[in-house]
């Protein structure tokens, strides 16, 4: 079999087998194809022949190249797995890549907004049954911390008024999650619904919570786009992209509780590591009140002659 090959019958097995995302099959293929181009430049002809430092040259290469340490780290994921079924398959003896690192790539802080900035984006008023959609979307967005796609995969029965809770149940990594839900989401959310029926017409069987006017389920790409005009038509000066709602939502939360592990929850992050980086954005928050409050914070001490 060839080394093209190879990958061929390994991608067709994440399709079939293991049931793997469209997203993350034309991930593996693309990063995958770019290391084979990488091995044949330097004439190797067996996915056996590989050692670690091929694989180290290879990291090394893409750093140059202008690639992110996320991006090397998400090429040697493809290459571990794909040597993993190698081996599986006795194709090959070792895996070159299992102790190989990437470069570590400082982690960027999520933007966000301050409270004020919410409170302008979600109480500027609405002025049609489209309005009312999206604004039910946005403050479930914030009230709730979801992601954008668990947004989008939101069906009607996830929604429980009588708890004041929404219940996730395709979350990262296909793990569930309730989280509460605040009284101005859910009256957005029961405006909303009753709007939603008049636009169902014959497509009762329809359960996705947030819907076009033609009665399908809005998508992620959808959901940005009205995010963008809302802001555009609200003044808000402002850019503002799906996750900094989560992201606002996750700092205000860790602002007022300091409760790390029930964000962590919340957000439903597998690691409290993830969760942590908001840590930092709340101490910018305290070093700007420090920085406005304190009568010595910006004194600088006078120079005697």
């Amino acid at each position: 079999m060839t080394m093209h090959a190879a990958i061929d019958v390994f991608i067709e097995q994440l399709q079939t087998q293991r049931r793997a995302s469209r997203h993350t099959v034309s991930n593996y293929r693309r990063d995958l194809l770019h290391w084979l181009a990488y091995c044949q430049k330097r004439h190797i002809a067996d996915w056996s022949q590989i050692l670690a430092a091929d694989v180290r040259a290879y990291v090394a290469e893409c750093h140059r190249s202008g690639l992110s340490g996320k991006s090397i780290q998400r090429h040697l994921s493809a290459i571990r797995t794909f040597y993993a079924y190698l081996l599986e398959h006795q194709q090959a003896t070792l895996n070159p890549a299992q102790h190989v690192k990437a470069p570590k790539t400082p982690r960027k802080l999520p933007k966000t907004l301050d409270v004020d900035q919410v409170t302008g984006l979600l109480e500027a008023g609405v002025d049609s049954a489209l309005e009312q959609r999206d604004l039910a979307m946005f403050e479930l967005f914030y009230s709730s911390g979801l992601r954008l796609s668990e947004l989008a995969a939101l069906d009607i029965h996830d929604i429980d008024y009588a708890d004041g809770t929404v219940r996730v149940r395709h979350g990262k990594g296909n793990k569930s999650r309730i989280v509460p839900v605040g009284q101005p989401a859910r009256t957005a959310l029961w405006q909303w619904q009753a709007l939603r029926q008049t636009w169902l017409g014959g497509t009762a069987t329809q359960t996705a919570l947030f819907i076009s006017r033609q009665g399908r389920r809005l998508s992620g790409r959808a959901i940005e786009l009205r995010l963008t005009h809302w802001c555009k038509k609200k003044g808000l000066p402002t850019p503002v992209h799906p996750h900094m709602l989560r992201h606002s939502c996750a700092s205000h939360l860790l602002e007022g509780s300091q409760d790390l592990r029930a964000v962590q929850e919340f957000l439903g992050h597998s690691h409290i590591s993830t969760t942590q980086i908001y840590t930092h954005l709340d101490f910018q928050h305290l070093a700007r009140v420090y920085d406005d409050a304190h009568p010595r914070a910006k004194k600088t001490p006078s120079r005697k002659t």
